[in-house]
């Protein structure tokens, strides 16, 4: 997730033209004058002082273009004299090489942010995605910039408590928990909110979405952009909508891709209830494709075979954890991501067909936490429920999670309980919650935007983005027809690449709402795309520096 700065006559100019924001946005979220005038004032000083790019931290296995700097925000906007915190940022400037004609020069358009979502996730990486084919041609004309947002990995970083314990395994993963195991959960939601409470402390409301919002407004400043361009991923869209909300004149291009559902009401509480119900509908999908390949699995030739496959392994792990550290809950983990990503399925299916054949090796080696990466993940927890609980009002009884969870459950049991745990710590949040912003721009407040959605995206469900569409006067929706994967800009999908890169690059949409064919099914056999992905960007790595990639 200082000292204050010494005004010029320059610096009261750049105050002046960055004033913006149009009224509706800020009276839409009453008592924001404060935040929305600190907003300006750190947006000014960050562009007059820009930001001194140089070598990253841990930049041996880096190409030199790669460049990192941070940023100043502060802590509380409506106190932008106050504590400031820095943000992390990297870059790849324009190529200006055409990846299909390698004699022409192509123009520089400016800076392109991007933010993974989370809350919680570390941008600073994407610059790095320029070497991939699917992401050559917006490198050639855009500055690639990413970031951590406040409270993430050098940001300012946030913890709820000692990342030696933060991994429980092995773990339990009931999909219809007793009474006694909801008492446990209650207990150990307590605990974490007094941990975030008390590690924080008077900084941890501060750590919201609104904020990240604004932070993004002062780093286009420091980029010395006078409208962003951004792409944001998942949580990413709910405070790229806000931005866009908020300071609808600062936007060039703004794309949302698996856009989350942004009404007011449905933050977050009802989100989460939304994605448990969806991540039925994707577990589905898996074990029908599953079934398909029985011949290569074994795991049933229906979708309920292979789902009693799992309830197999589900009730060995509990009697017998694999490797020691691989439990009911850690199988539960590995199907979940499976539920993100379906090239993530062939290797799902064949561990866990594995392991019934009698060899725990691969469920192993793909579901047991790697603690080395705990610190890491720590955080990224952290931040993701600071964020979630301080943006709005939760239930604080816990019968009402238990009614509600419990009547979902008897249709939706895989993932269920495990998001009610993720996030029970907001029942009993110690900060001060933000009212949701009312997203909301009319007919020529916004440049035209493009929101890309996969049509069976169980972690960001495909009514967000029709929500979305309907919030952001002149948004276009393309939808990937039939797909599921959480993100598709810059995946394997070539329509999908064709509308993404005409609106970056030419400030083109669609006349209307769009469609596109789903990408190919995965194969059990091959690498996946992301294994594909990963090896293009280790070999390009490996040409940018003269080394080999260092892997975990």
């Amino acid at each position: 997730m200082t000292a204050a700065a010494v005004w010029t006559a320059a610096g009261s100019l750049i105050l002046t033209a960055l004033a913006g924001a149009p009224a509706s946005g800020a009276a839409r979220l009453p008592g924001t004058a404060a935040e929305l005038r600190g907003t300006v004032v750190a947006a000014a000083r960050a562009r007059a002082a820009g930001i001194d790019f140089g070598a990253c931290p841990k930049a041996r296995d880096l190409p030199g273009t790669l460049e990192c700097g941070t940023v100043p925000v502060p802590l509380d906007y409506a106190h932008p004299d106050g504590e400031r915190i820095r943000l992390s940022v990297s870059r790849v400037r324009a190529t200006h090489t055409d990846p299909r004609n390698s004699k022409r020069r192509v123009p520089r358009q400016g800076a392109l942010v991007f933010n993974p979502g989370g809350p919680g996730a570390d941008g600073t990486s994407f610059p790095l995605m320029g070497l991939l084919p699917e992401w050559k041609r917006v490198a050639a004309a855009y500055d690639l910039v990413g970031y951590a947002p406040r409270g993430v990995g050098r940001s300012a970083p946030l913890s709820c408590q000692d990342p030696k314990g933060f991994f429980k395994a092995p773990a339990p993963a009931p999909t219809h928990p007793s009474r006694a195991y909801k008492e446990r959960r209650v207990t150990e939601a307590k605990a974490y909110a007094r941990g975030c409470a008390r590690r924080a402390g008077q900084a941890l409301r501060h750590y919201n979405s609104l904020n990240n919002a604004r932070d993004l407004d002062v780093l286009r400043a420091a980029l010395g952009e006078d409208r962003l361009t951004f792409v944001g991923a998942s949580y990413g869209t709910y405070f790229g909508a806000l931005y866009a909300t908020l300071f609808p004149s600062h936007v060039r291009r703004m794309v949302f891709d698996a856009a989350v559902n942004p009404a007011p009401e449905r933050i977050w509480y009802r989100n989460n209830l939304d994605q448990s119900a969806a991540f039925e509908a994707r577990w589905a999908d898996f074990r029908e494709w599953a079934a398909r390949h029985d011949d290569v699995y074994a795991l049933g030739r229906t979708a309920g075979q292979v789902q009693r496959s799992y309830d197999r392994a589900r009730e060995r792990l509990a009697a017998e954890p694999a490797g020691g550290s691989v439990g009911p809950g850690q199988l539960q983990g590995l199907f979940l991501t499976a539920g993100y990503y379906d090239d993530h399925w062939p290797g799902s299916a064949e561990a866990l067909s594995a392991y019934l054949k009698g060899d725990p090796k691969p469920l192993v080696a793909l579901a047991a936490p790697h603690r080395e990466g705990a610190a890491e993940a720590e955080n990224g927890n952290a931040v993701y429920t600071a964020v979630e609980c301080n943006d709005a009002a939760w239930p604080a009884d816990f019968e009402v999670w238990d009614r509600d969870n419990t009547r979902l459950a008897r249709v939706a049991p895989f993932e269920t309980w495990s998001n009610v745990w993720a996030n029970l710590p907001c029942a009993y949040w110690k900060a001060p919650r933000q009212r949701p912003l009312d997203v909301r721009t009319g007919p020529g407040e916004l440049p035209p935007t493009l929101i890309l959605a996969a049509e069976r995206d169980a972690a960001a469900p495909y009514d967000g983005a029709l929500e979305l569409r309907r919030r952001l006067a002149g948004s276009v929706l393309v939808t990937e027809r039939g797909a599921g994967t959480h993100g598709i800009a810059g995946g394997p999908n070539t329509c999908v690449n064709a509308y993404l890169e005409a609106y970056l690059l030419q400030g083109r949409l669609p006349a209307r709402q769009a469609e596109c064919a789903p990408r190919a099914e995965p194969g059990p056999d091959g690498p996946t795309f992301h294994e594909s992905r990963a090896r293009q960007l280790r070999d390009a790595l490996k040409n940018a520096t003269g080394r080999p990639a260092a892997t975990r």
